[in-house]
């Protein structure tokens, strides 16, 4: 079974910095896709960034040119860079493994880390 924890959420001033993490266990994480998703107050849950074991990435519009994916398969752990924080991406933040064997997909989500940006 794997496990996702993530941490380095917290409050931040619009235009500040955070470093999200998502430790995994288990021997799956290097041929895995991570994403990250975002779910705010009242609204659905969104993609904000995901990255395939082969290095591809993919950002939400809304992101773009301010969040960066990135991952360190020697310590199964994913990463989100988040710079010029602004008020709207205040939500709780989730770790996302997708794995892939023959014709099945395999799913695992963390227990969500919140992230506030306000001043």
């Amino acid at each position: 079974q794997v496990q996702l924890v993530e941490s380095g959420g917290g409050l931040v001033q619009p235009g500040g910095s955070l470093r999200l993490s998502c430790a995994a266990s288990g021997s799956i994480f290097s041929r895995s896709a991570t994403g990250w998703y975002r779910q705010a107050p009242g609204q659905q849950r969104e993609l904000v960034a995901t990255l395939t074991s082969g290095g591809i990435t993919n950002y939400a519009d809304s992101v773009k040119g301010r969040f960066a994916i990135s991952r360190d398969n020697a310590k199964n752990t994913g990463y989100l860079q988040m710079n010029s924080l602004r008020p709207e991406d205040t939500a709780v933040y989730y770790c996302n493994l997708n794995y892939r064997l023959l014709s099945r997909t395999y799913e695992y989500w963390g227990q969500g880390t919140q992230v506030t940006v306000s001043s």
